[in-house]
C-alpha cells in the first residue's frame, strides 16, 4: 500500500474534496506540478487545468480548477482554488456553450475597443479546461457512490 497525505480542496462554494491521496498532479501557473506523500514543504499559485488525485482505494479523481493556491506541509495538502469541479459534475452542454459565448467575445474584441480582451481570454481558458475535465469521464469514470466526493 503506497503512503498517503491529506488532501483538502475549498472553493468559494464550499468543500470540492477531502480525501487520503496517494498522488496529485495540479496546474501551477508555471506548469504541473506532482505532490506524493512526504513532500518537501511548498506554496505556491495554481493555474487554470486539471487536477488529478489518486485516492487511497486507488481510484482517479479528476477536477477542473480555476486559480488559487495550494500548500503543502506536515504530509497535508491545501488547496484554496476560485473553482474546483469534479470531471462527472460538469454540465458539458453549459460548458460547450460558455465557449462559445467567449469565443465571441473574442472575435468582437477584434473590432470593438471595449471589450475585456484579457476577461474574454480567461473565459475561453475556463469553459475549455472544464470540457477536457468532462471529457475525462470516459477514462477515469468517477468511483463508488460510497466513495465518491
Amino acid at each position: 500500500m503506497a503512503k498517503t497525505f491529506r488532501l483538502t480542496i475549498a472553493t468559494p462554494a464550499g468543500w470540492a474534496a477531502d480525501d487520503e491521496a496517494e498522488s496529485l498532479t495540479v496546474p501551477g501557473v508555471e506548469g504541473y506540478l506532482g505532490i506524493l506523500a512526504d513532500h518537501a514543504p511548498l506554496m505556491t499559485a495554481l493555474g487554470v487545468g486539471l487536477l488529478q488525485y489518486r485516492d487511497s482505494a486507488g481510484y482517479e479523481h479528476v477536477f477542473a480548477v480555476t486559480d488559487g493556491f495550494l500548500e503543502v506541509a506536515n504530509n497535508k495538502v491545501t488547496i484554496i482554488a476560485d473553482a474546483a469541479e469534479a470531471n462527472d459534475c460538469i454540465d458539458i452542454d453549459r460548458a460547450n456553450d460558455a465557449l462559445k459565448r467567449a469565443q465571441a467575445r473574442l472575435d468582437m474584441a477584434a473590432t470593438d475597443p471595449s471589450v475585456d480582451l484579457e476577461r474574454a481570454r480567461a473565459s475561453y481558458r475556463r469553459a475549455l479546461n472544464r470540457i477536457k475535465a468532462a471529457k475525462t469521464c470516459d477514462i477515469f469514470p468517477p468511483p463508488p457512490s460510497d466513495k465518491k466526493n
